[in-house]
């Protein structure tokens, strides 16, 4: 490798990436139906879309997926989350900001975002059981696998999350602006809305 090669912001000397979602269009809308089906599973158990966002926020972060932090931060936003509890999310066990439903599912989303740790799997059912139904805890463990699995894509894709274009008179505050290169739009893979 040439040590005078120009380095990204990465360290690498080349910071293209394959954009998975364009590269293999028919995996990715696989992994876009099966976020549907997740979706949907969530709804049917009945967890709420704060809780939702609560999870994929915390496995976005275990997994430092700048991406999907971006998109579900602004999901959990305009479901009504507060930005004090989004600011303490990496430290839930050590606050009182959290119910017992959502510190249950976060634990869970936790040990299905690190599976080898047993010991902390077996400490989330239990927590889990005490608060949650079958339908429920299989609902969360769902929706932590697919965050997981776009995470893995935003983070292999090397999705750029740029900053919001400066709004103009004739244009919407915050709008950003859409480049030609720019990665398929990774949709939330449990957001009732987008």
């Amino acid at each position: 490798m040439d040590g005078n090669a120009p380095r990204d912001v990465n360290g690498t000397t080349d910071g293209r990436r394959v954009y998975l979602d364009k590269q293999s269009p028919a995996a990715y809308r696989a992994l876009v139906h099966t976020a549907d089906a997740v979706r949907a599973t969530a709804a049917e158990a009945g967890l709420d879309r704060i809780l939702v966002e609560l999870v994929n926020l915390r496995v976005s972060q275990i997994n430092g997926c700048a991406s999907c932090l971006d998109v579900h931060t602004r999901a959990a936003l305009r479901a009504g989350e507060t930005t004090r509890r989004l600011g303490v999310l990496p430290a839930w066990r050590d606050t009182e900001l959290f119910t017992a439903r959502e510190r249950a599912a976060l634990a869970l989303a936790e040990a299905t975002t690190d599976p080898a740790d047993r010991l902390a799997q077996d400490r989330a059912y239990g927590a889990a059981r005490a608060v949650l139904d079958d339908e429920e805890i299989s609902a969360v463990i769902w929706v932590a696998i697919a965050i997981n699995a776009f995470n893995r894509v935003s983070i292999l894709s090397r999705h750029p999350v740029r900053a919001a274009a400066t709004a103009s008179p004739a244009t919407s505050a915050g709008s950003a602006t859409a480049s030609a290169s720019a990665p398929v739009s990774v949709p939330l893979p449990v957001d009732a809305t987008a």
